[in-house]
Formats: C-alpha cells, sequence, structure tokens
C-alpha cells in the first residue's frame, strides 16, 4: 500500500480518511464520494484480487495536480469524486472535471509505473459528442460510454451525460 500513499504524496493529492478495500466492481461503479474510512476498518494490506485498495479523496484536493500537469491554472476544475486506487498491484488516478477551455467535460485516467505516471485514458464528452483517446490494452480497465466499452484507439461517438472507469 506503500505505492498508494506514495501517488498522493508525489501528486500532492490529499487523502480525507485511511486506505481502505471495496470490491472492484462496486468502488469503479459509484459516482460519489466514498465513504471515508477508518484506519481500523478494512485491511488494506490484504487485498482480495476483485478488491480495489482506495484512498478517499476531495474532489477540490486534485486542483493543484491539474494545474500544475496542464499547465493552464484553472481550465479544469474538479466536477465528480476523483478515484485513486490500486488494483492487482497497479495503481491508477481518475480524474472528472469540466474543460473551461473547451466547455465539456473531461475524464482523465491516469496509471502509476516504476518509469512515472502515464495517462491511459483521456475522454471529452458534452450531450452532443464525446472524443475519445484510449490506451488501457494493457490494463483491466475500459471506459464506459452510453453502454459501450472502449478500450483502445481515438475516435468520436455519441455524446453522452457521464462516463465511467470500468474493469473491461
Amino acid at each position: 500500500m506503500s505505492k498508494l500513499r506514495n501517488i498522493l504524496l508525489g501528486a500532492g493529492v490529499a487523502a480525507v480518511g485511511a486506505i481502505g478495500t471495496k470490491k472492484a466492481v462496486d468502488y469503479l461503479r459509484n459516482r460519489d464520494q466514498e465513504e471515508v474510512v477508518e484506519e481500523s476498518e478494512g485491511d488494506a494490506e490484504n487485498v482480495a484480487s476483485d478488491e480495489v485498495a482506495y484512498a478517499t479523496v476531495e474532489p477540490s484536493s486534485v486542483q493543484d495536480f491539474l494545474d500544475k500537469s496542464f499547465g493552464n491554472p484553472g481550465r479544469y476544475v474538479p466536477n465528480r469524486s476523483p478515484k485513486v486506487f490500486e488494483y492487482q498491484d497497479d495503481q491508477y488516478m481518475v480524474i472528472w472535471a469540466r474543460d473551461n477551455q473547451q466547455d465539456k467535460n473531461q475524464m482523465m485516467a491516469f496509471k502509476y509505473t516504476d518509469a512515472g505516471r502515464k495517462m491511459v485514458a483521456s475522454v471529452g464528452y458534452t450531450g452532443d459528442a464525446t472524443d475519445y483517446n484510449l490506451n488501457l490494452d494493457d490494463t483491466d480497465f475500459a471506459v464506459e460510454v452510453n453502454g459501450d466499452k472502449l478500450v483502445s484507439g481515438q475516435g468520436e461517438t455519441d455524446g453522452a451525460d457521464e462516463v465511467d472507469f470500468v474493469l473491461a
């Protein structure tokens, strides 16, 4: 779990509670803020293969990360609870934000490796159109848009009100 804590520190993201565990499918489907987990609840050191270890993160705490990462302070403003989690020894951070420059919502997913942070998914969406750039082939994940699971490639599809980061 130290890798998950290191990601939070490196990104300058403050966890609200301790790191907890939850079934991966339930965690990924939840669009709300996760419950704050007390240190004594859940054993984040012994995570089952179908579970994630996650940190509860306030949406506002990723603002500094977004400003520094994209070099345009205020362009992206978080609009949904971020997901910072570890699944089968791989660490991820998924952020949903409003792109004020392009007037659309954006979902960005990052995978952390020993070589550093890599963006594996970027999806811009409005009610009229959804554009995507996905590199999830080497992961267990997909992006769900209007019930379709997308894993790789660049393209455009129908508009969407929400996009989700889900198990493939």
